[in-house]
């Protein structure tokens, strides 16, 4: 049975080009880490909390410390962290109340807790929110099984790549769809270990291999290029500092499905991508945040 757990939770405000930054400083004490923006997304000078668990008390010097580093590396002042205890909760059961079955497309993405049975004519996906990021909830991850249904009913892809996996809910969504073998990589291994859990959960562990490293420098990444289709879920930085290496990794032809930015981040990651060559085909805007396709 579930039990009601103490945790200590990290809060700040950062503007949403830092959150990256202060993502990375928080992790080295946190079982997780999440932004949430303050405000509308319309808003470009919104700021945003950005969140990490711990279930033990963290060193607040040693915070303070890595969040001082993150803060002269983007040349912004250090934010004021907030550091406080949270009252005992059963988060495992208010993960499943608050997961209803969602449908994205011909996706029907569901928790281990629906004993119901998926609509007829669906891809369904059992997945349970965790530690790693996409249940299809988020507004970047539903555009991207957006994207995949759109595809889907125009082309066949035979090579994918879902680069930054998370919970690996994208390169399920690909397997099922084409019944193809998918790579499925992230920097984090927990992710890894979840995307190879929630595979073996779906039937299609055989579908699905995954690897762990940063980005394209992951092991067994280059073996395998070129990619006919890539999913890179990430953030609006990352991604264009890696515009180069989607280029090299994608074949000729080949579609990226690009996402995790900002609306308003949007001429920016598109202007990287054409500077390598590469073609915009469509854009899918949801709550602010935007995915985009890319052609080779």
């Amino acid at each position: 049975m579930p039990t009601a757990t103490f945790l200590w939770r990290i809060e700040l405000r950062v503007p949403a080009q830092a959150i990256p930054h202060f993502e990375e400083a928080l992790r080295p004490d946190c079982i997780s880490v999440s932004a949430f923006v303050e405000g509308s997304t319309d808003d470009p000078d919104a700021d945003w909390r950005v969140e990490g668990l711990t279930g033990a008390e963290p060193d607040a010097r040693a915070v303070a410390l890595r969040l001082a580093k993150a803060a002269r590396a983007f040349g912004i002042e250090t934010p004021k962290a907030r550091i406080h205890l949270v009252p005992p909760r059963d988060w495992a059961a208010e993960n499943m109340a608050d997961f209803p079955p969602l449908r994205v497309g011909r996706y029907f993405i569901h928790g281990s807790h629906f004993e119901g049975r998926p609509p007829a004519g669906r891809v369904a996906i059992q997945l349970d929110a965790g530690a790693a990021f996409g249940s299809g909830e988020h507004a970047s991850t539903a555009a991207c099984l957006m994207a995949l249904d759109g595809l889907a009913k125009k082309r066949r892809f035979l090579k994918p790549l879902d680069l930054g996996c998370g919970s690996g809910i994208l390169a399920l969504a690909i397997a099922k769809t084409w019944r193809v073998r998918v790579l499925a990589s992230d920097i984090d291994p927990i992710a890894v270990d979840v995307t190879t859990r929630n595979a073996r959960v779906n039937g299609i562990g055989k579908l699905i291999r995954t690897a762990c490293g940063p980005g394209y420098r992951s092991p067994g990444l280059a073996r395998g290029a070129p990619y006919d289709l890539i999913a890179a879920n990430i953030l609006a930085r990352p991604l264009v500092h890696m515009a180069d290496d989607l280029k090299r990794h994608l074949a000729p032809g080949g579609v990226a499905i690009v996402s995790g930015l900002l609306e308003r981040d949007g001429r920016w990651v598109i202007a990287a991508h054409r500077h390598f060559g590469l073609k915009l085909i469509d854009t899918i805007t949801v709550d602010g945040w935007q995915t985009l396709l890319m052609a080779r």
